[in-house]
């Protein structure tokens, strides 16, 4: 199962109102675990940088008046997503900017039925919240001392291991800890039998060494026998 865990830096709050995207940061995930493969681009605005947008991501419209455009960049994008899952934070906002530039350069945009919200997730495995992605590190003892700023890439790689932790954690297969969702439980059962499955034991190319030798096997073949004529042993057959 491929997924890509993903996230966005933007001008601004809305797609429909003259922001734009600056940067698009993705992880490759494969089976829920990251394969190394990123994708990672800045993207040139073609307008100012309001102050409020430099104040969280620290991208200066001077930053990125050499960074290529959205449009000279979507195929290469398109082409890393392919029919990947995307995994998103709060997946309404990110997906509104990206799929208003590729339709503003005449690409497809990318179906709700692709993405995978975990705001979405976290708020029903932890209904009191706080549920945005410091607070989820918070809760789940993940470092994210570097986020100073934000960052698209990043974010993407700390968002890996957030999700990873919603979904069941590190021991998801094992359920060593407790789930506030018990629902999960025959999810992560049938994941590991599903992931068993993918494994076919191999014959040894060669038995091992019985480990007694013949003297021991003798004594204990003798110690069998006078135990089978013993009146104590019969009375418990």
């Amino acid at each position: 199962m491929r997924e890509i865990s993903f996230d966005t830096e933007t001008t601004g709050l809305n797609p429909r109102g003259g922001d734009r995207l600056v940067e698009i940061g993705g992880v490759e995930l494969i089976n829920h675990v990251p394969t190394g493969r990123t994708y990672h681009v800045y993207i040139n605005p073609q307008r100012d940088m309001p102050v409020e947008a430099f104040n969280v991501h620290g991208l200066s419209a001077e930053f990125l008046s050499d960074k290529p455009l959205f449009e000279h960049v979507a195929d290469a994008f398109l082409d890393f997503v392919g029919d990947a899952v995307l995994v998103i934070h709060n997946a309404a906002f990110d997906m509104g900017f990206i799929n208003m530039e590729l339709e503003r350069c005449g690409r497809r945009t990318i179906s709700k039925d692709q993405v995978l919200d975990t705001l979405d997730i976290a708020r029903r495995k932890h209904p009191s919240g706080p549920n945005s992605l410091d607070a989820l590190c918070n809760r789940y003892g993940i470092d994210n001392s570097r986020r100073v700023k934000h960052g698209a890439l990043l974010d993407a790689e700390i968002l890996a291991e957030v999700y990873l932790e919603l979904i069941g954690g590190k021991q998801t297969a094992l359920s060593l800890m407790p789930d506030e969702d018990a629902s999960s439980s025959a999810s992560q059962a049938s994941n590991l039998e599903e992931g068993l499955g993918r494994f076919n034991a191999r014959q040894r190319p060669a038995p091992l060494k019985p480990l007694l030798q013949d003297q021991e096997y003798e004594a204990h073949k003798a110690f069998v026998a006078k135990m089978g004529d013993s009146a104590i042993w019969k009375k418990y057959q």
